[in-house]
């Protein structure tokens, strides 16, 4: 057994008492204020790479975060797209207890799609950017809750927020321009590894169901038993559902490729037979101060569970 993964192990067979720690009090996490914050980044309009959206977008966060974290790193580069387009990318990294060598990573992307394409997507939608107020919006929404909650109440342990870039950009089918953000962190981590990363992706669907992510299970299974403990201890056993779903190419894949024990948590099924995802549909309407709450109160407990 190395000594990397004694810690790791330590959070999911035992409770944190039982490693020797006494148990943080307990954080709240505001899904109205979670909401607020989807509402804003999708009034910016798309946060397509390279337009006005995406810049004012960027400002905003690097604004929110560092009034509320230790440190924030900004990683800032140019991609070359496959067509020879070069757009501007920005991944942003919210630092708590910056010292910690013991280390929580949550990630999310912020960037939204620059075409309607999903399987229910109208022909004469095909060039209409996706608002993302559930791709993109929602995990960003979780990722800023969580960084008010640590902000009021400071970890023990070390806690990053990764806000990644270029997720959505170009061709999952074709593996093209897509999950740009996190292949590029895994080159240029912050700080030490982390014991374990969790993605939020799509997690502010009304109609909010999690099952464990195909993935996941095969890069890292012990922080998706963790993840899913920890929802049922925290009363969400209905939302994050026991079986396996949908196994989806997302951020979390690169950052495993990096060497991270990293996880996706993602509600695939958004909308009538999935008929939102990649769509112009895709707007406020659909998410929920409930859902995020519901996701950032388990995120909340993954941290308490460590300290």
């Amino acid at each position: 057994m190395t000594r990397g993964r004694l810690p790791l192990l330590c959070l999911v067979l035992f409770a944190a008492a039982a490693c020797g720690r006494d148990r943080a009090p307990a954080r709240h996490f505001d899904g109205a204020a979670a909401l607020a914050y989807a509402g804003a980044q999708v009034a910016f309009g798309p946060r397509v790479p390279g337009t006005e959206g995406h810049a004012r977008t960027a400002a905003w966060l690097d604004s929110l975060l560092q009034a509320r974290a230790d440190t924030v790193v900004v990683q800032r580069w140019t991609h070359a797209t496959l067509r020879g387009d070069t757009i501007p990318l920005v991944n942003l990294v919210a630092r708590f207890n910056p010292a910690s060598t013991q280390r929580i990573l949550f990630v999310a992307h912020w960037d939204t799609r620059p075409r309607s394409d999903g399987p229910a997507a109208a022909p004469a939608d095909s060039a209409t950017p996706v608002p993302g107020a559930n791709d993109g919006a929602s995990g960003v929404a979780v990722l800023l809750g969580i960084a008010d909650a640590l902000a009021a109440a400071p970890p023990s342990i070390g806690v990053d927020l990764l806000f990644v870039d270029g997720e959505d950009y170009g061709l999952f089918a074709e593996k093209k321009d897509v999950l740009i953000g996190s292949r590029y962190y895994a080159l240029h981590p912050v700080g030490p590894p982390p014991l374990y990363a969790v993605l939020f992706d799509m997690v502010g669907d009304r109609d909010l169901r999690l099952s464990r992510e195909g993935n996941s299970m095969v890069g890292a299974p012990e922080v998706v038993e963790l993840v899913w403990t920890t929802a049922a201890d925290a009363g969400f056993g209905d939302v994050f559902v026991g079986h396996e779903g949908t196994t989806v190419d997302d951020d979390h894949v690169e950052l495993q490729k990096g060497g991270i024990r990293a996880v996706d948590v993602i509600d695939f099924s958004y909308g009538p037979n999935h008929s939102w995802w990649h769509t112009p549909n895709d707007t406020m309407d659909k998410i929920s101060a409930r859902s995020l709450e519901i996701v950032g109160t388990v995120a909340l407990a993954l941290v308490q569970r460590a300290e």
